[in-house]
């Protein structure tokens, strides 16, 4: 089976060139389940229920999320009525949301687990991303033979520590966060597909989704700068993983970037 993960989708232009693209790829790369990590989906930071319900309608089946989930407050009483919007897991004990899901493959009685971790490094502390993922593949157990992590984290080392730690536990581990796709993707020696960072569904002429003079801006006077997505094309990047439904295994991933116009 095939299975599509499209990295931090950025604003309105990220959720429409995703829209767009997605049924011409799906039929192409003949996909089974489609994974998108809708951190910045709305306005550019964070995701209100209108902007899941569309990536939805796009064909996205499960949404993986990071640190700015609580930016639109209202997506709690949302999360809490559906189970294909996940949070990180290792956050704290006790606030909404659910940190893995195990859902059935558009095209088989295939079920596939993803599993949604956010680092430490450079970032807000929080539980710790290997542990917690040692309890959630405990208890996913037989549940789901096909497992995808998304580790949203900033340091590179994080990212490879993780993927190594899981080789030959889960069936992918992919990068999120950054917005800079990474070249290194692999088959790792245990049977699990890997790559560092997705990239982003964003505007290509931009500083990681945001207008560049905004950003330039920020560095140039170090005041605050409201920031605002920016226009043009926009470049759907991720990556296509194909997965032995029977074993987990990893057999094969590909990178993902193409340039639309929305």
């Amino acid at each position: 089976m095939r299975l599509l993960f499209f990295g931090d989708v950025v604003g309105r232009p990220g959720r429409r060139a995703l829209a767009a693209l997605l049924p011409r790829l799906a039929a192409r790369e003949e996909i089974d389940f489609v994974i998108a990590n809708c951190e910045n989906a709305s306005a550019g930071k964070g995701i209100d229920p209108r902007s899941a319900e569309e990536l939805h309608e796009a064909g996205v089946d499960v949404l993986t999320s990071g640190n700015h989930i609580w930016q639109n407050r209202d997506i709690i009483p949302y999360m809490r009525e559906r189970g294909q919007l996940l949070r990180p897991l290792n956050f704290p004990p006790g606030i909404p949301g659910i940190g893995w899901t195990v859902q059935k493959a558009r095209h088989s009685d295939t079920r596939v687990a993803v599993l949604n971790l956010i680092g430490r490094v450079f970032m807000a502390p929080v539980d710790c991303p290997f542990r917690a993922a040692e309890q959630a593949l405990a208890e996913i157990g037989r549940e789901a033979r096909v497992v995808l992590v998304d580790m949203h984290a900033e340091a590179t080392s994080e990212k490879v520590a993780m993927g190594r730690f899981l080789d030959g536990k889960v069936s992918v581990v992919i990068g999120s966060h950054t917005h800079i796709q990474t070249a290194d993707e692999a088959v790792l020696p245990g049977g699990t597909a890997y790559l560092t960072d997705a990239g982003m569904c964003g505007p290509q002429d931009s500083v990681l989704g945001v207008r560049t003079d905004r950003v330039v801006e920020r560095f140039l006077t170090q005041m605050p700068v409201r920031f605002e997505v920016a226009g043009g094309p926009v470049l759907v990047q991720g990556a296509v993983i194909e997965v032995d439904a029977t074993s987990g295994r990893a057999l094969g991933v590909w990178r993902l970037r193409e340039r639309v116009d929305v």
